[in-house]
């Protein structure tokens, strides 16, 4: 069980029989008042968020949330297909609404992390960072720093991100799986 000041980003609890995590968190102490948590939480079967104020007598039961392996296979017609890490014949998927802005960034073969509530897959987690190829880059103009200097590129997962001028079509670029960003060119086009 945890108090509710022991809550932060990243934990997973267990609210009305469902698995929660939390995404934000803010201590707040008021005059005349005993001190409340007030969190962000997004259930991890609905993918839905809400706000919710937890108090100082709360007991809050943190979920049974395991972990494991497994690898992206292919995607087909909005339906995301996975297998065990040394399985590949156990098969399942996910919607594309389902996975919701993590679609972005799968590549096949890509190990991935399952999140497990009750011996059943909920939720991936992606890589904080990814290694992806530009497929479509349009070249950059010299001079052209008004949109400080960047443009858009298309990543080979189907994706756009806004990278520096020098990248051009081929490069392979780190990305940041969580914002979204740009972070490095990992390897030049030949």
């Amino acid at each position: 069980m945890l108090n509710y000041n022991e809550l932060k980003p990243g934990i997973f609890i267990t609210f009305k029989d469902n698995p929660y995590e939390i995404l934000e968190y803010d201590f707040l102490r008021m005059q005349q008042r005993k001190p409340v948590a007030q969190v962000k939480m997004r259930n991890l079967i609905t993918k839905n968020t809400q706000a919710h104020t937890f108090h100082q007598g709360d007991k809050i039961e943190e979920a049974d949330i395991s972990h494991e392996n497994i690898k992206f296979l292919y995607s087909n017609k909005d339906e995301f297909w996975f297998c065990k890490e040394n399985d590949p014949k156990e098969r399942f998927n996910f919607t594309k609404d389902q996975l919701g802005q993590k679609t972005n960034f799968l590549k096949e073969n890509t190990l991935v992390d399952a999140l497990i509530f009750n011996d059943k897959i909920i939720d991936i987690k992606l890589p904080i960072k990814i290694d992806l190829k530009i497929v479509e880059a349009p070249p950059g103009i010299r001079g052209d720093t008004a949109q400080g200097g960047t443009k858009q590129a298309t990543l080979e997962t189907g994706a756009s991100v806004n990278v520096p001028l020098f990248i051009n079509q081929d490069d392979i670029v780190r990305v940041n799986t969580e914002t979204g960003q740009y972070m490095e060119r990992v390897q030049k086009s030949k």
